[in-house]
């Protein structure tokens, strides 16, 4: 096939020719969406001889579909000031999935199966979570989205679940993903989101869970072995975390594209604050 990899489940690797990839419902007036980033080292990236900034396409193609524009937000050395200041240009934020965070930050030491963690982008990333929450951002944390946002609240994570249990949740790093059935609590948001889907499907690839749940935070899904895949704070903020990547599937499962679609809704409610949205 020469658009869609014949792999069978709902997270098929696509080319990059693939005519989803090019089609957005953005326009005038569409919300801004800050979207975390990384940079790749020069080379890393076939005939790339400079470092490249980088985000997985699917993340923003949710977004373009469902109206909005993604920004990529490559990260900063400067915090809680610069954060701020940025997270006021923007309508909402998506934390994206990613490398483990450093198991300092919730006082532990990294066990050899925690890789490529970085305290400066953990502390710049809840940065950006703290100030979008504090202005009234939306945010929709994906994966290491949600570890951090339960991080970020007091919260611990089990730093290695692979082969602890009959529901695999796949394997990070290149090692492929697997489908999870999660189950959705009935009194959320993200069964809002979900157009009442309490059993969805998602594409999981995570070696990491939600261990000790954050201060302020209630589980809103979890697999068949109980591992938390949804959190929400009790507060009311539009925070909507999920540990698996519904980015993967969105353009070919309505169910999944639809916490994209809510979450740009959401943004779209935000007062316009600069040039890119007419008040």
């Amino acid at each position: 096939m020469s658009e869609i990899a014949a792999s069978g489940g709902l997270g098929e690797v696509r080319l990059s020719t693939d005519p989803i990839a090019f089609r957005t419902e953005a326009g005038p007036g569409s919300p801004v969406i800050a979207v975390t980033g990384r940079v790749i080292a020069a080379e890393r990236v076939e005939r790339a001889l400079e470092p490249q900034a980088a985000v997985p396409t699917y993340y923003l193609e949710a977004l373009g579909r469902a109206g909005a524009v993604g920004v990529v937000l490559l990260p900063n050395a400067a915090l809680d000031e610069a954060a701020a200041d940025l997270m006021a240009r923007f309508d909402g934020l998506v934390l994206t999935g990613g490398d483990d965070l450093d198991p300092g930050r919730y006082g532990e030491a990294p066990v050899p199966e925690t890789y490529g963690f970085s305290a400066a982008i953990d502390a710049w990333e809840e940065a950006l979570y703290l100030a979008a929450v504090e202005l009234g951002r939306p945010v929709l944390a994906i994966c290491r989205g949600l570890q951090l946002v339960n991080v970020a609240h007091g919260g611990t994570l089990r730093q290695h679940i692979t082969g602890t249990s009959d529901v695999a949740h796949g394997v990070p790093l290149g090692g492929g993903g697997s489908d999870v059935e999660i189950a959705v609590e009935a009194d959320s948001r993200l069964v809002e989101l979900l157009g009442g889907e309490r059993s969805p499907i998602g594409r999981c690839h995570h070696h990491q869970a939600v261990g000790l749940v954050g201060e302020g935070l209630r589980v809103t899904a979890r697999a068949a072995d109980g591992c938390v895949e949804g959190l929400e704070p009790d507060s009311g903020e539009w925070v909507v975390a999920v540990q698996w990547h519904p980015e993967d599937s969105a353009g070919r499962d309505p169910v999944q594209q639809r916490l994209f679609d809510g979450f740009v809704a959401a943004c779209r409610e935000v007062p316009p604050t600069g040039a890119h949205r007419p008040g």
